[in-house]
């Protein structure tokens, strides 16, 4: 029987428009591949300001090892843990501090955190925080080692590679490299919901990146201590006499520039959008200059003042004229080669506070609720040692925080670290291969912030591989496949 192929019009539009690339010129595709994506975005209803909702992406950029975050206590699988990752194991007798035990026990199976996680113990006992096990870039299931293995199997691009993976983390298509990403292709869908288009629902505390980088959205960079005073075009020195009249020639040069009528479209487009640029900033610069002073103490680090900056434009987000906003931050150097442990008690302690600090901000905004915040990392690492570090290997363990999520559990399924006969470990060094995918977590994360069930598709291409949005047969029986929140 020849079935009719349905095509959905996101998909018709997005040919149309590829096909109008081939038969006119680059100049006025250019000019008018933009209406052709609005045409193609669905029009959303602008809600009122309690309606808000904003995502936090956090990367542990080179790959964090987080099978130290998180570890089995349970006695043989604690055992199976330490006979594994030898010089790597953290102590299980839980006086000495190297693991703090989680309130968690499902169907015998116990659990603990690093022991400089001491925020993050507190967050998931108290259901504002929960695991995500064995998560990884995927474009479609992989059951066991011999599929792998098989060549049968379509395996992400540069798998183990830090350039690679880190892309793919954040665009959620690891058979390309594509340019877009998740945050990117949401506030493509949901940019209408905002009221000031000036300011982009995308907000970085670490420029440019893939994760929010849309066909029509870019992401608005600030610095953490950006504040109504300060908001602007870096890089003139600031005296202490004369800082008013630097700022105030700089302004007059750059209108100065952008009023003189150019010729060529390409300088007449740079101009529009240096306007645009200078109109953002006095906007922003407003805004947050109207924010209630928050009392939340944060500590001195880049992270925890990163996610302090987010709260401050959390604050003023009605001034903003924002119902979403995607924030994306980046805390580094995870490639722990070498010194595992020590590295680590470096590190997570900061992570750690920093999340604590952060829901306490949202708790005094009465935000907590409509803020939801994660992880993500280029991949985890091999289970067993090089000597005195881990190396680069595949699936791992993310947090995700929020008043909205359904905490205090782990989500997916910890993996057995008994090398032996694991039909999911993929060689002798203890390399996990994912049992949940990138698209499954993010697809949740969307239905949570708006997006339509129609639209996923669009946010994550590979999605139908592991579940159909639309089909009321799909895991679970619905459209959420782990059931991380406790609403749509």
């Amino acid at each position: 029987m020849h079935h009719k192929k349905r095509i959905s019009r996101r998909k018709f539009l997005g040919q149309a428009s590829c096909a109008a690339i081939g038969s006119t010129t680059f100049l006025s595709t250019a000019l008018n591949l933009g209406l052709i994506n609005t045409a193609a975005a669905r029009p959303h209803i602008i809600n009122n300001a309690s309606d808000y909702k904003a995502i936090v992406c956090i990367l542990l950029a080179g790959g964090a090892d987080t099978y130290n975050v998180l570890v089995p206590t349970q006695s043989s699988e604690y055992n199976d843990y330490a006979a594994v990752r030898t010089t790597l194991a953290l102590s299980n007798n839980f006086s000495q501090g190297e693991l703090l035990p989680l309130n968690y026990n499902q169907a015998g199976r116990t659990f603990a955190v690093h022991g400089g996680m001491g925020q993050v113990r507190d967050l998931f006992d108290g259901g504002d925080l929960a695991f995500i096990a064995n998560i990884g870039t995927l474009i479609e299931p992989i059951s066991n080692a011999a599929e792998y293995q098989s060549g049968l199997k379509k395996l992400p691009l540069g798998l183990y590679s830090h350039s690679d993976q880190i892309m793919q983390w954040q665009t959620s298509v690891p058979q390309s490299r594509s340019a877009f990403g998740v945050g990117g292709r949401m506030a493509d869908i949901l940019g209408d919901m905002n009221s000031i288009p000036q300011i982009s629902m995308n907000i970085s505390l670490d420029g440019k990146n893939r994760f929010q980088a849309g066909q029509q959205t870019i992401e608005y960079a600030i610095n953490n201590n950006t504040t109504a005073q300060n908001i602007g075009i870096d890089g003139l020195p600031s005296w202490y006499s004369n800082g008013g009249f630097l700022n105030q020639t700089r302004d007059q040069a750059v209108e100065s520039m952008v009023e003189d009528v150019y010729s060529n479209i390409f300088q007449k487009t740079y101009s529009t959008l240096t306007r645009q640029s200078q109109e953002s900033i006095k906007l922003f610069g407003s805004a947050l200059g109207k924010g209630s002073p928050l009392t939340t103490v944060f500590s001195n680090t880049r992270l925890s003042n990163d996610l302090r900056m987010m709260s401050q434009v959390i604050n003023v987000h009605q001034h903003l004229g924002a119902s979403r906003q995607i924030f994306f931050t980046t805390f580094g150097g995870w490639d722990h080669h070498d010194n595992v442990i020590g590295n680590q008690a470096n590190m997570l302690p900061i992570l750690s506070n920093a999340l604590g600090e952060f829901n306490a901000s949202l708790i005094e905004m009465g935000l907590q609720d409509q803020v939801t915040t994660f992880t993500i990392s280029d991949f985890a690492r091999t289970l067993t040692t090089n000597g005195n570090g881990s190396d680069h290997a595949w699936g791992g363990n993310q947090m995700i925080m929020g008043g909205a999520i359904n905490g205090g559990t782990i989500y997916g399924t910890y993996p057995s670290l008994y090398l032996d006969g694991n039909n999911i470990n993929l060689n002798e060094r203890g390399r996990m291969l994912p049992t949940t995918s990138v698209d499954e977590f993010y697809a949740e994360i969307a239905l949570w912030f708006g997006v339509s069930p129609n639209d996923l598709n669009y946010i994550l291409p590979n999605l139908c591989n592991f579940y159909d949005p639309g089909c009321p047969s799909s895991p679970s029986g619905s459209y959420a496949p782990l059931g991380m929140f406790e609403s749509y």
